[in-house]
């Protein structure tokens, strides 16, 4: 008879969640978020995982490619069945949606692993901090003045000692925008700016400058994060107290190593949903070698359990639009207590689980 650790189903499911209204970064505009959500069984638990990307074929792909992978195999033989998925992707393209797709099982597979071991995924990875930091994310492009200033607002006076808000799209409005954020959060929360690859690296350099005068602490993604020598010469000019982040848009090890071997980057920014819980590990592990700080990005209940174990952690991002669609679909989402998050502990796994029938709302058909 298999052992109780041997997988027995993987199923995947897509789910559209719309926004509140349309909004925008320096780059891209949006009106609706969508996820593949995740499950990993045997016969004595079920782990739980999700990604945001195009739903439906990343829900295909699961099904067809790498749920294959992980049917038949140990659900504790974690690194042999990150490798099975890497190598079924060769021929497909791994970066991407391949690798959304990945890291969701990936994410539902180590939450699968401390349930079977019946440990909270915190207590199972190692315990680093008890709280972990947040900054509060959003300040969309598409906000008017008053909406951006009573969201920036609201997290500084509910306890978040850093807020971040997205440039770009009007670089000619950009440092006036700025500066009545500085206004709304007042002098003693941190102030960071995302240009989501807007600017070229003058351009960049001279609305730093600006920035500047309203303190801003943390400019990210100036110019694209494929460009390491622009991100290079930015980090060596941008104005004291300043740091230039990247990395949300890595997929392995690889990447998040390239970027730091380059000098790209004050701090780097890693993204669970996009390099899996494992490829998380790795970055943090490359930042402890490379003394640069690690930040978290999107998808805060997601992160939480990971960001509570790596040690060179800076912060977690409480991105808007996440922490708006996490408590519609799962229940044991963890709500912000004077600007932090606070790891499940009372649960095996991640202790996250489907409303199975509010997330019906949002459904889209798989088949």
């Amino acid at each position: 008879m298999p052992p109780p650790t041997t997988i027995r189903e993987l199923r995947a499911d897509a789910y559209r969640v719309p926004a509140q209204a349309r909004e925008c970064d320096g780059t891209l505009c949006w009106d609706a978020t969508e996820l593949v959500v995740v499950h990993v069984s045997t016969d004595a638990a079920c782990g739980i995982g999700y990604s945001y990307t195009q739903a439906l074929p990343a829900a295909a792909l699961l099904r067809d490619k790498l749920g294959p992978c992980l049917l038949g195999e140990d659900a504790l033989a974690l690194p042999q069945l990150w490798r099975r998925m890497n190598e079924a992707l060769r021929n497909l393209g791994r970066p991407g949606l391949g690798m959304m797709a990945l890291a969701a099982a990936d994410i539902a597979l180590w939450d699968l692993k401390a349930k079977l071991l019946g440990v909270p995924l915190a207590q199972q990875l190692g315990s680093a901090r008890d709280a972990v930091p947040l900054y509060g994310s959003g300040g969309f492009t598409s906000y008017d003045d008053a909406d951006l200033q009573a969201q920036l607002g609201n997290w500084a006076r509910s306890g978040f000692r850093a807020v971040k808000m997205k440039v770009g799209s009007h670089p000619e409005d950009d440092a006036r925008r700025v500066r009545i954020a500085r206004e709304a959060v007042g002098g003693g929360v941190e102030l960071m700016v995302d240009a989501n690859g807007a600017y070229d690296r003058v351009e960049a350099l001279a609305l730093a400058q600006d920035f500047a005068a309203s303190r801003v602490c943390w400019l990210e993604e100036p110019v694209s994060s494929d460009d390491l020598d622009g991100l290079r010469w930015l980090s060596e000019r941008v104005p004291a107290g300043m740091a230039v982040a990247a990395g949300e848009y890595a997929w392995d090890a690889g990447y998040f190593r390239a970027m730091l071997e380059a000098r790209a980057v004050g701090v780097l920014q890693a993204d669970a949903t996009r390099c899996g819980y494992t490829g998380f590990l790795q970055a943090a592990a490359l930042c402890e070698a490379f003394h640069c700080p690690l930040s978290a990005h999107c998808a805060p209940a997601i992160h939480v359990p990971l960001c509570a174990a790596v040690t060179p952690l800076r912060h977690l991002e409480y991105f808007h639009d996440h922490a708006r669609l996490e408590p519609r679909l799962f229940d044991g989402v963890p709500e912000p207590d004077d600007g932090v998050l606070r790891p499940n502990t009372s649960v095996p796994g991640h202790g996250l689980s489907l409303k199975t029938e509010e997330a019906a709302r949002y459904a889209l058909s798989t088949r």
